[in-house]
């Protein structure tokens, strides 16, 4: 009987994986990458809602890792994350964080947290303050139900998201891609590869974690962050508004480095959101002058 062929998909440079332990929750995979030079600061990215490290970070990947270590994780019920049997908190996503941080041996990392990742980074720090040396944020915010236009938007996602995820099928999955990334485009080669990670989420862990994110307030402690912080700020975003981001901004101190660009910035304008990242991890690792 005649074998069938397996047809082959372009996959992107990705960083090396590595299978880490966590006590009492299981294995999870990460991307580890350790620059020749031991000294330099060690990243630790943290990616947004529905996503995961590869499909958020891809695209920086190959910038960032010319001048830093990286670790990069999936959530719990993201990509190649966690699946464990209790509700999603995004507590627990910063604890698992941390002992990856652990299980590695690294003392301390620069957090960069997009979108949902912005929380988690901020819930890293409150809770292992130790372990961050510095943050960068991206197109996040301080809140997400601050209105009642938020809260009412959340409402319905709770209630439709199941629906359409139940029916998300790699056909629509391809067919939303494909109005977001045109043939020509730089990374639609890469398509059916993005198709087949987006397919990795668990659902219903998926719409609890929106849950979750619909309910964070960091307004209470963000103000209280020592350590250096920058944001870079989708100026076109509009699942989260630049007004927000600012609120963020200026809770933290934080300095700015302005993206052009919607909330999928990552990977309509690759180029430029590696080199938005870049800049805003060299504000916060820059070494402190001692006059």
């Amino acid at each position: 009987m005649a074998r069938r062929a397996t047809a082959k998909i372009d996959v992107p440079p990705l960083l090396p994986p590595r299978v880490v332990h966590l006590a009492g929750r299981g294995e999870i995979v990460v991307r580890h990458h350790r620059h020749p030079d031991p000294t330099r600061p060690t990243l630790l990215l943290l990616h947004g809602w529905t996503a995961s490290a590869d499909t958020q970070f891809f695209t920086a990947y190959d910038t960032l890792a010319s001048d830093y270590s990286i670790v990069a994780l999936d959530h719990r019920g993201h990509g190649r994350g966690l699946r464990p049997d209790v509700p999603f908190r995004l507590e627990d996503c910063a604890d698992d964080a941390a002992d990856v941080l652990a299980a590695l041996g690294v003392d301390e990392a620069v957090t960069v947290g997009y979108s949902m990742g912005g929380p988690i980074s901020l819930l890293l720090w409150q809770r292992h303050p130790h372990l961050v040396s510095g943050m960068v944020l991206e197109a996040t915010a301080l809140e997400w139900n601050g209105t009642r236009a938020e809260r009412n938007r959340w409402r319905v996602g709770h209630v439709l998201g199941p629906v359409f995820r139940k029916f998300a099928t790699p056909t629509l999955i391809r067919f939303g891609l494909r109005k977001a990334i045109p043939r020509g485009h730089e990374l639609a080669r890469f398509l059916p590869w993005l198709v087949g990670e987006i397919r990795r989420n668990d659902p219903w862990m998926v719409n609890e974690a929106g849950r979750a994110l619909s309910r964070f307030d960091a307004r209470p402690f963000a103000s209280t962050i020592p350590v250096p912080t920058a944001m870079v700020l989708t100026t076109r975003d509009r699942l989260v508004r630049p007004h927000k981001q600012h609120a963020l901004v200026q809770m933290l101190g934080a300095e700015v480095v302005e993206l052009e660009g919607d909330h999928f910035v990552p990977l309509l304008a690759p180029r430029e959101f590696a080199d938005a990242t870049r800049r805003a991890v060299s504000l916060v690792t820059r070494p402190v002058r001692v006059d």
